[in-house]
């Protein structure tokens, strides 16, 4: 029976998801239960793409990638894939009637990481739309459930937030985007010469969309509302930890939030958020 397949499919982007990212985890656990196995299957669609251009050392990344933009192509079309992931994204991109320009933005940014890039401000923001604040618009045509005029109406905030949440990912990750796959994303930066100064300058720019996306966080539905905000609160407290961590140490190690913590974090953002802090 399909239906069991259709099981499995979401049950592998969920597995997916749990494996990768506990915080992403975490936030889709306080969403409304019928829109989870969505965000899960977005999800586990970004991360196997993420995956090929970031961890397939010594395989052909480019003839991978391709492979799985044809496949997605093809299960887009013909509404089946063999593939778990694939399947469950496609039948969520049909369900909610996800916009297929914003896969191909993705697609697109992926492309970009295979090569060896100068990013300038340009660039910057082209990888970002694509890699960052279409994904949060997947997530919001799921959100919304079909009300374009909401969906309108939030899609500027959800931007700001995958925008803010992949420039915290930059930082996080500076080392072993720099050391390991030779990438340097902040454009007209040299990496050689990233000081506290340099650092403090992103860091204004990530506080301001935080705060506007914040703002969209308010007006988001209830089904989705505080598992957006628990992502947020998330993404937050690791961005105060890099701000409170000098630029050489970044240089030198990943940046962490132990799950510990998180789980303080979810406490209080759950007090919060019953106490109206929305």
């Amino acid at each position: 029976m399909k239906k069991l397949f259709d099981e499995l499919s979401y049950e592998v982007s969920k597995r997916a998801t749990k494996k990768y990212s506990t915080s992403f985890s975490f936030g889709i656990l306080a969403l409304k239960p019928s829109i989870r196995p969505a965000i899960y299957a977005i999800y586990g669609y970004v991360r196997l793409a993420d995956e090929i251009v970031d961890s397939f050392h010594g395989y052909d990344k480019e003839k991978l990638l391709n492979r799985l933009k044809i496949e997605t192509n093809i299960a887009l079309e013909e509404k089946i894939s063999l593939n778990p992931i694939l399947q469950s994204f496609q039948e969520t991109v049909h369900k909610y009637q996800i916009d297929r320009t914003l896969i191909d933005r993705f697609l697109h940014s992926m492309e970009m990481d295979l090569q060896k890039m100068d990013y300038n401000s340009d660039l910057y923001n082209e990888y970002i739309y694509g890699s960052a604040e279409v994904v949060g618009l997947m997530c919001l045509q799921v959100f919304t459930e079909g009300n374009k005029e909401k969906y309108e109406e939030l899609k500027s905030y959800a931007m700001k937030l995958g925008s803010a949440f992949q420039k915290v990912n930059f930082l996080r990750d500076l080392k072993d985007d720099y050391q390991i796959l030779g990438r340097t994303y902040f454009p007209n930066i040299n990496i050689c010469v990233f000081d506290n100064a340099v650092k403090c300058q992103i860091e204004k720019e990530i506080e301001t969309e935080f705060t506007e996306a914040l703002n969209g966080i308010k007006k988001l539905p209830n089904s989705s509302m505080f598992g957006v905000y628990l992502a947020y609160k998330y993404y937050l407290s690791l961005f105060e930890k890099i701000k409170n961590t000098s630029s050489q140490e970044i240089l030198k190690n990943r940046i962490r939030i132990p799950n510990s913590q998180k789980a303080f974090v979810a406490l209080k953002s759950y007090l919060r958020y019953k106490a109206a802090f929305l």
